[in-house]
């Protein structure tokens, strides 16, 4: 497990119900896994925006943040959430467009009972980490 950097992160993860905080730990461990693997982009930086886990390419500058999230009004969902301002989660839309379930722009929602893609995840995630080369 990639250890905490930032204290609040990690309180904000405590604060998770038990069953999808494993999920989005999960996540958070995909996308530092895959940052790790994709060449060019760098350590990331792990803080808060909006009050939820975000990840940023701040010393590569190379990617769009990525953000993971838990939401009480959908106990049962969480999601990680990329810049709507940007084609991601289009592209993604159009490439796997049976894997995942899209929240309009900006986002591929999970149920935690569910199984998650991971060899397509992790090349969304990839996309974003790396969205801003040439």
């Amino acid at each position: 497990m990639t250890p905490f950097a930032n204290a609040a992160v990690q309180r904000t993860f405590d604060t998770y119900p038990a069953p999808v905080r494993g999920k989005l730990m999960a996540l958070r461990e995909l996308i530092f896994a895959t940052a790790a693997s994709t060449g060019g982009v760098g350590p990331l930086e792990e803080t808060l925006k909006w009050g939820e886990p975000a990840y940023l390419t701040s010393e590569s500058k190379s990617g769009s943040t990525i953000r993971i999230a838990w939401k009480k009004a959908a106990p049962s969902r969480y999601a990680i959430y990329f810049n709507c301002k940007t084609t991601l989660v289009d592209t993604f839309r159009s490439l796997f467009p049976h894997d995942f379930e899209f929240e309009g722009n900006r986002a591929l929602v999970f149920d935690e009972a569910a199984p998650v893609p991971a060899d397509a995840l992790a090349f969304c995630i990839a996309s974003a980490l790396t969205y801003h080369r040439a």
